[in-house]
């Protein structure tokens, strides 16, 4: 199943521009954007295929880390992860 999996790392100080582009290219292969041009953390969303939730959130944050890691972002603690599969979202969007 596809699981659609949002992340966040929090720290202590402001993220660049340069910075979330490149996170974004990082996370692209696995259809991902990234967020947090001005705030005290980055973020993305992730699509894995992993058989349950808990599963894909597990994959999705070691992706996470090493797409930070590539990107050349400090080392942040995961402060937040959500998923929703493919199916609970078309249901929601009817």
């Amino acid at each position: 199943m596809r699981w659609s999996i949002s992340l966040r790392a929090d720290g202590d100080r402001a993220m660049e521009r340069e910075e979330i582009v490149e996170l974004a290219d990082a996370v692209a292969a696995w259809e991902g954007i990234a967020s947090g041009i001005g705030t005290y953390s980055y973020s993305a969303q992730l699509v894995i295929e992993a058989p349950g939730p808990d599963q894909a959130v597990d994959i999705a944050i070691e992706k996470f880390t090493a797409a930070a890691a590539v990107a050349g972002l400090p080392a942040w603690p995961v402060a937040w992860a959500e998923s929703v599969s493919d199916e609970a979202e078309f249901e929601e969007y009817g």
